[in-house]
């Protein structure tokens, strides 16, 4: 599909927010100005998820929101997958609902459409409004993205982005219903080639507390990013895995040839047999991806 730049475009701007009744009225009226002052059609649709604090009271009153709600805490995946369903624009932009987000810079994401898939709003990863124990975790798995990916991601889960809509759907059956929802569009973008461009955003206090769970969601994340690439392109995870193989079966040989005057022992040959398999098994799975590609 071609770039946009089309004045009839029209933006679905989605709001996950569970418990946020503190900063949700706030938020939305920041939404509502931007929209406004760049002379934006669009939408704004709130998801509540099984708030229990007077959350969605405070949207009803707001003229105009289009309210969906959960009637439990499902997560804040599940909840985008309900907007990008609901969603009427060919164009999506969230953010969060606890104002750590500069939703005033939309206009530089906005106006970058023309020649972008996805626009992203790149934190600074030493931002003092960022939970210190959350920064090494995020070192990690940019890393191991950036290798997986083949490309240097900003952010990888920067929560302020706007996308086309008929590419969120194209991965929407592999958005999980927890945090990951960032992490999985924007790998499966990159591993397929769109055009993502990130643009450096500030970012502020949240208003309340974190529902993120720093150990469990990180480990979640990694397994995630490994599931992902896997999925789109696994000879990226399984070459390496297959070449340590057999590079440590021909170190084992050399040791067990020179030094214990054994020939292909039998550590040697499962080394170099399960090197081999693997090889041929992420040649199989390229194949199997190219042959759904073409589907």
């Amino acid at each position: 599909m071609p770039f946009s730049n089309d004045k009839t475009d029209f933006v679905s701007v989605l709001i996950p927010a569970y418990n946020e009744a503190d900063s949700i009225a706030e938020t939305i009226r920041r939404v509502e100005s931007v929209l406004k002052k760049n002379s934006v059609r669009g939408e704004i649709i709130v998801i509540n998820d099984g708030s229990c604090d007077g959350t969605p009271e405070k949207v009803e009153k707001m003229r105009g929101v289009i309210l969906l709600s959960h009637p439990a805490n499902r997560g804040y995946g599940a909840s985008l997958k309900t907007g990008l369903r609901a969603a009427k624009g060919n164009w999506i932009f969230i953010t969060d609902a606890d104002g750590t987000y500069p939703i005033e810079d939309f206009q530089s994401l906005w106006e970058k459409r023309a020649h972008f898939d996805m626009v992203v709003g790149a934190r600074n990863p030493t931002s003092q409004h960022i939970a210190w124990i959350r920064k090494p975790g995020k070192i990690l798995l940019s890393l191991i993205a950036n290798y997986l990916v083949g490309r240097n991601i900003p952010d990888l889960n920067s929560g302020m982005r706007l996308f086309r809509k008929d590419l969120a759907m194209e991965f929407y059956h592999l958005y999980p219903q927890g945090f990951s929802f960032t992490i999985t569009i924007t790998l499966a973008s990159f591993v397929n080639h769109y055009a993502v461009k990130y643009i450096p955003i500030a970012y502020a206090e949240r208003a309340g507390k974190s529902k993120m769970n720093v150990v469990r969601d990180g480990l979640n994340f990694i397994s995630l990013i490994f599931r992902v690439v896997t999925y789109f392109n696994p000879g990226k995870l399984l070459v390496p895995v297959g070449t340590l193989l057999i590079l440590l079966g021909l170190l084992v040989a050399y040791y067990s040839t020179y030094y214990l005057g054994q020939f292909m022992d039998a550590t040697t040959v499962l080394l170099l047999l399960a090197g081999f398999q693997v090889y041929l098994f992420a040649f199989i799975a390229q194949l199997w991806v190219k042959t759904r590609a073409l589907r």
